[in-house]
Formats: C-alpha cells, structure tokens, sequence
C-alpha cells in the first residue's frame, strides 16, 4: 500500500474557484486523485478537490510556518 499524504477526501460543499494550473501539474493531480481512489477504495475524486487538502496538510506541517504564526512580530 502507498503512503499517501492526504487522506480520503471528505464528501463537502464544493465552492467555485478559478485557477490555471500547469498541464503537468493537472496530471499529477489526476494520477494523485486515482491512487487515492484506489487506496481508499472510494469513487474517483475530482483532481481540483485534492487542492485545498494539499495546501492545508502542506500549512499544517510547516515548521518555519508555525514558528512565525507563534511569532507576534511577524504575524500580522
């Protein structure tokens, strides 16, 4: 079995974005989202639903992120 970052995708409220992305980053979010699927055993997820969990796994395990959000100088 893969060890994949991202966990299933949570079955919520879709919000409307635009965004350009790089074909080839489209691609690997495509191949990212059907070994997911196949991980999780779940239906295909939509590769744009793979974004927000992506940038928020990314957020939350970011050291030098953390260390300057606990910072008060540099937190705005």
């Amino acid at each position: 079995m893969t060890k994949l970052k991202l966990h299933p995708i949570a079955d919520d409220r879709p919000v409307k974005v635009t965004l350009e992305l790089p074909a080839s980053l489209h691609r690997d979010l495509k191949t990212y989202a059907d070994i997911l699927s196949r991980e999780s055993g779940q239906s295909a997820t939509e590769p744009i639903r793979l974004i927000v969990p992506m940038l928020q796994r990314f957020i939350a395990t970011d050291r030098g992120f953390a260390k300057a959000r606990r910072t008060p100088h540099l937190n705005p």
